[in-house]
């Protein structure tokens, strides 16, 4: 049985990747801004959520996490003509939830199977916006992904020879609330055409690479970053 903890699962890519797992027979300890029978609460604006989030899930997973999912993330706009102490608080906070806060579970993980010897697995969600940017009221989010896509690679190079191993996906719009409400804002026809596909993804095509990694990827996959953005950016 694979234990895993998976960040962000409330709804969209989260909450699919859930049920993707589940079904694949894992044990799936989840994390969300409010718990409930299936998450334990955390808000990863606090910096001392990651640490408090990791032992609780090892207590409730009997001391052993096999597979570490980061996947919480915020989408919030950010102009660069509000003012000086707003544009600041706003960009530490995207990064502190979406860049920080998995750095934190992630070195935590390393150092949990580095301790036990046996290894583990580490999927970071990222975005499209780390290798194409994102809109001009986004560029902290931009940042913040392409951090964790280099701290994926960072991750997967230096340790690989203990057993763990790193992936990231780069899911391009999604149809989660973070995306609807983006679409609705802008021009919703204008963006959609950018994607050969016609169409944004589905969370449970998103679930299904994170689900591969996750549990069945080949060892040498390690360092891997998968694309899942209907053609709108091909490297």
């Amino acid at each position: 049985m694979t234990n895993i903890l998976l960040t962000g699962s409330s709804r969209g890519i989260g909450a699919a990747t859930f049920a993707a797992l589940e079904a694949a027979g894992a044990t799936i300890v989840g994390q969300a801004t409010i718990g409930g029978a299936s998450a334990l609460a955390s808000d990863f604006a606090d910096p001392a959520a990651p640490r408090a989030l990791w032992d609780a899930a090892l207590d409730r997973l009997d001391g052993r996490i096999d597979v570490l999912i980061n996947n919480a993330g915020v989408f919030d706009a950010n102009p660069i003509d509000c003012d000086d102490a707003a544009w600041v608080a706003g960009w530490e906070r995207t990064m502190r939830i979406n860049l920080t806060a998995s750095a934190e579970l992630c070195r935590l993980a390393v150092l949990h199977w580095q301790g036990r010897e046996s290894g583990g697995r580490i999927v970071n969600i990222a975005s499209r916006a780390a290798y194409r940017g994102d809109s001009p009221q986004h560029w902290h989010y931009a940042a913040s992904k392409a951090g964790m896509v280099a701290m994926t690679k960072s991750i997967a190079r230096g340790y690989a020879a203990d057993g763990i191993l790193a992936f990231a996906v780069c899911p391009g719009f999604t149809m989660t609330g973070m995306a609807e409400d983006y679409l609705a804002s802008r021009d919703g026809e204008k963006l959609l055409a950018d994607i050969p596909l016609g169409r944004v993804a589905h969370p449970d095509e998103v679930a299904t690479i994170a689900r591969f990694l996750a549990l069945d990827a080949p060892e040498s996959m390690t360092g891997a970053v998968l694309d899942v953005n209907g053609a709108s950016y091909v490297r």
